[in-house]
């Protein structure tokens, strides 16, 4: 008895089988564009996306800062610290448009093809696309790329991955396949899917720093460079994928400069110098001060702020939850009320930053007051396990009156910690049963957390807590995060735009070794809420009372204490480019900008 499946084109689905089949068929659905929520926003036919001038002209130098060093080009190796922007060096099979989410449009691959059973995919490749060198795209290089991720690369992609193969059919043609049916794994792994060029990798140790360019398939090549100064990409006029609907009117530069400056101060001098033509500002203070004079007066040199309205990268400090200290949540409780935010924000931020209230934040999957019955569905069955504050209202901090005192959070901040058995004893705080002073270090990137870490010390010595600041270069701070060596340390969390089963990299008993979960929270609840997350990526409703579910229990663990995200992208660029009318929803959208040579002549630094 057999069962015969025909391919569809595009939205169509053709289904056949013969009579004695078995009543359970299969539907296979090819698709040039694909969703994992909805529908993409753009039609199979469309010619660019909203936000780019599609006959922008291709023109001219944008010169970029890094703050930092760098001694290695391979993005993927496990040491050495990288040159920021290779993530132009190598394509994916489908791209994504910086105004929707979840969608993914032909880049390498040109269509893909997969079953309503969501545990195979097979893409196939565009006969046009080639590496840099000009050498072709392959599906054989597809299926060396995964094995070299799986093999060297980084261990959290092994585990997440395992069981998966990836098959080169024949040159065209690449077939994956997931153990388990999930069709958010299986759509978001073949759409990101980052392809090497075999020829150039196979006799290289993937894991170690690369000290000269890798062949890529991207729009810009490395033409220059000297190692932890500069790097200079220029524009592959011969790059194979320049017409295509993604790439219309985006890449726009002929040579994109990155220059390093060990200190940020350096380097705002340097920009307001013109030696850099874009600056993202990150701290307010620079901003509201630091952003004035002559070029700024006859706006040679423009200022721009966006404000944020969707997920965004916050600022967290990570408790480590295998230190004994911490493993009582009534003390990260208390700690946390001992932060304050209010305060620092008014005195040192002039007022640009919100605090976290949700993992999820600035999106609708944010917990929000009580739990609804969808969301009380997936708490009970984990009653015994998660803190019955998750069944209550939403994770809140109270802001302080911002006097800097803090006087009644620090007084619930007391009680809590008599709770969890810490007593007042010659000023100090000691543990009833052990005699243990409260002690800890906070570990910090050399002297950029200073302003924030010197408060919070001084508030936490009002509760008889000793702690201590360590601040370490880059290199160290990276070493000891990866050994989860530290008490408790800053931790970027990148903006959640929408929940995915990835999240088990970041919260997942499975991936404690993994840089990603800073404090090492996990436990069965968490676990199996992530697992359920694929099941219903495509059903708004029940995905929504998920997230806010699980969203309810990470917060209520306490497991970081929040710090801050912007309430406004700062940003300044020297008044020599040209934008296009439609800026795109999630992102800057730099590189839909083009030089303009009259602006450029224009400037009094150019004439100097």
């Amino acid at each position: 008895m057999f069962s015969f499946l025909a391919f569809a084109d595009d939205d169509n689905i053709i289904e056949v089988t013969d009579a004695v089949a078995a009543p359970q068929t299969e539907q296979i659905i090819t698709k040039t564009a694909f969703s994992l929520i909805g529908d993409p926003k753009y039609s199979s036919d469309f010619t660019h996306f909203d936000y780019v001038n599609p006959n922008a002209p291709k023109a001219g130098r944008i010169t970029l800062a890094e703050i930092g060093s760098f001694d290695n080009f391979n993005r993927y190796a496990s040491r050495g610290s990288t040159e920021r922007n290779t993530d132009m060096i190598d394509e994916s099979l489908f791209s994504q448009s910086s105004d929707e989410l979840t969608s993914y449009y032909p880049l390498i691959a040109t269509s893909i093809t997969y079953s309503d059973k969501y545990q195979w995919a097979e893409v196939t490749i565009n006969p046009n696309a080639y590496f840099s060198d000009g050498v072709p795209i392959t599906a054989e290089d597809v299926e060396f790329s995964f094995h070299k991720f799986m093999t060297e690369g980084v261990s959290q992609y092994s585990v997440y991955y395992a069981g998966v193969t990836v098959k080169a059919i024949d040159k065209d043609h690449v077939r994956f396949e997931i153990p388990t049916p999930n069709r958010e794994q299986l759509l978001s792994f073949v759409g990101n899917f980052k392809v090497l060029a075999k020829h150039f990798w196979q006799d290289k140790n993937f894991a170690e720093p690369l000290t000269t360019p890798p062949i890529g398939s991207g729009p810009y090549v490395i033409s220059r460079y000297k190692l932890g100064q500069y790097a200079i990409y220029q524009r592959d006029p011969n790059y194979w994928a320049k017409d295509l609907p993604v790439n219309r009117g985006s890449y726009n530069f002929d040579e994109k400069r990155i220059d390093y400056y060990l200190d940020d101060s350096v380097a705002l001098e340097a920009f307001k110098a013109g030696e850099y033509d874009f600056r993202a500002e990150g701290q307010p203070k620079n901003w509201f001060t630091q952003y004035q004079g002559t070029y700024f007066d006859n706006h040679q040199i423009i200022k721009q702020q966006d404000e944020v309205k969707s997920a965004v990268n916050a600022r967290w400090l990570a408790f480590n939850l295998e230190r004994p200290i911490f493993k009582d949540v009534k003390v990260r409780q208390a700690l946390t009320l001992a932060f304050d935010f209010a305060w620092l924000n008014h005195a040192y931020y002039y007022d640009s930053y919100k605090q976290p209230m949700s993992f999820f934040e600035n999106t609708t999957y944010a917990a929000v007051g009580k739990p609804d019955p969808m969301e009380l569905e997936w708490l009970v069955p984990y009653a015994d396990i998660i803190p019955k504050a998750a069944f209550n209202e939403a994770y809140h901090i109270d802001a302080s009156d911002g006097n800097g005192f803090n006087r009644q959070n620090l007084l619930k901040a007391r009680e809590l910690l008599l709770e969890a058995g810490w007593i007042i004893k010659n000023n100090q705080l000691i543990n009833q049963t052990s005699g243990q002073p409260f002690e800890f270090e906070l570990l910090t990137y050399m002297a950029s957390d200073i302003k924030y870490a010197i408060p919070f010390q001084q508030s936490l010595a009002k509760l008889g807590i000793t702690m201590t600041i360590a601040s370490v270069d880059y290199p160290q701070i990276n070493h000891r995060m990866r050994e989860r060596d530290y008490d408790m340390m800053p931790t970027l969390y990148y903006g959640i735009a929408y929940p995915t089963s990835q999240l088990k990299v970041i919260w997942g008993s499975e991936y404690l070794s993994s840089s990603w979960n800073s404090s090492g929270l996990h436990n069965r609840a968490i676990d199996e809420l992530i697992e359920q997350i694929p099941h219903y990526i495509d059903d708004q409703q029940n995905l929504t009372a998920l997230a806010r579910a699980l969203d309810r229990i990470l917060t209520h663990e306490y497991p970081m204490i929040p710090m801050w995200y912007p309430r406004y992208i700062y940003y300044a660029y020297w008044n020599k480019f040209m934008k296009p009318q439609t800026k795109p929803r999630y992102s800057i959208g730099l590189d839909t900008w083009w030089y303009d040579a009259d602006k450029a002549t224009q400037l009094t630094k150019n004439n100097e």
